[in-house]
């Protein structure tokens, strides 16, 4: 299931699926680790949501999570 980012709850892990945002934001999200077929971990839900991409943390407005759109995956990848 494909739902946006701002979606999941802290600990849910998710992959990339799209990047729904304007061209340069998209791409100084995927600069930043955020991009189709990547792996992030909601470590704090919420405004501001803080992520963890790539074992590097990065914080989000709700704004920016909510045009990226991930699919629910658990620790494993599986």
């Amino acid at each position: 299931m494909v739902l946006p980012l701002d979606m999941l709850r802290t600990g849910d892990w998710g992959e990339v699926t799209e990047v729904a945002a304007p061209s340069t934001i998209a791409q100084r999200l995927a600069e930043l680790g955020v991009r189709t077929g990547s792996r992030i971990r909601v470590l704090q839900a919420g405004t501001p949501c803080l992520l963890d991409v790539g074992g590097c943390k990065l914080c989000l407005r709700a704004d920016d999570c909510s045009q990226i759109y991930v699919r629910v995956v658990n620790a494993c990848g599986l």
